[in-house]
């Protein structure tokens, strides 16, 4: 079990990211993802990608740059890793909330072109997510790094369930192709993405933390079900992203709100 888990991060990071990542015994060249093999390997992948956000959150705490710049780099570096997957598909989202109907809604979020409902959804996901990871650096690098890493990991669970939540809103795109990963697959990715988490933040921060993350991050997740149920009559890649970076942000904002309960 472990070890097939493991060979599938690479394809896993290929897919959440620019990374080149490639195992010798893997083909030049990738076809359409299969989301029920690679589930369980995405919150293996987060975690990698979560890493590396936290390295530079290091590099700007021990460069002196302050919690405000740190978080900065390390949301910057994350941004760039992923190629703003997920930010592309929150701004389109949100972009999209603007039509008339179903499909007016589905056409503007297709466009490839960012509208003032976009821009606005951007920078208050910026700012939050700054926010929640200054706040936490206040308390220690280590908590804040375990932070970054496990809400990364676990935010990647939501496009997963995404597409077995809801029905495909268009016969075409990426989360068709992707496939609808099956019960045993997003079980094994919830108990792997639950498990990174409880090693990360028990140790750092406690228990009641990542409860109280958890907790947040499946309502911001249920939310977006909801939302895209009622706007779009289902769900698209472009919501997979959205609920992914809105999950991240509740997990890191639940984090921050009881690491300060007495």
């Amino acid at each position: 079990m472990a070890l097939p888990l493991l060979s599938d991060v690479p394809a896993a990071l290929r897919f959440l990211s620019r990374l080149p990542v490639r195992l010798p015994s893997e083909p030049t060249e990738d076809g359409p993802p299969d989301l029920d093999r690679l589930g369980p390997a995405l919150p293996l992948a987060g975690a990698v990608l979560g890493l590396i956000g936290a390295l530079a959150l290091a590099a700007g705490h021990w460069l002196g740059l302050g919690g405000f710049l740190a978080a900065t780099l390390a949301v910057g570096v994350l941004v760039a890793i992923t190629g703003a997957l997920h930010e592309d598909g929150l701004a389109d989202v949100a972009d999209a909330l603007g039509g008339w109907s179903v499909e007016r809604r589905l056409e503007i979020m297709k466009d490839s072109r960012v509208g003032s409902y976009g821009v606005c959804a951007l920078i208050l996901a910026f700012a939050l997510r700054l926010g929640a990871l200054a706040g936490l650096l206040a308390g220690g690098l280590p908590a804040a790094g375990a932070g970054l890493v496990a809400a990364v990991a676990v935010s990647r669970l939501a496009g997963l369930f995404m597409l077995a939540a809801l029905p495909f809103a268009r016969p075409d795109g990426l989360a068709r192709s992707a496939g609808v990963p099956g019960a045993t697959s997003r079980r094994t990715a919830l108990i792997v993405g639950v498990a990174l988490a409880a090693l990360l933040v028990v140790p750092t921060l406690g228990a009641l933390p990542l409860v109280g993350a958890l907790a947040l991050g499946a309502g911001a997740y249920l939310g977006v079900v909801r939302l895209a149920r009622a706007q779009f009559g289902g769900q698209t890649g472009d919501v997979a992203g959205a609920a992914t970076l809105l999950v991240e942000i509740a997990f890191l904002i639940g984090l921050l709100i009881f690491a300060r309960q007495p």
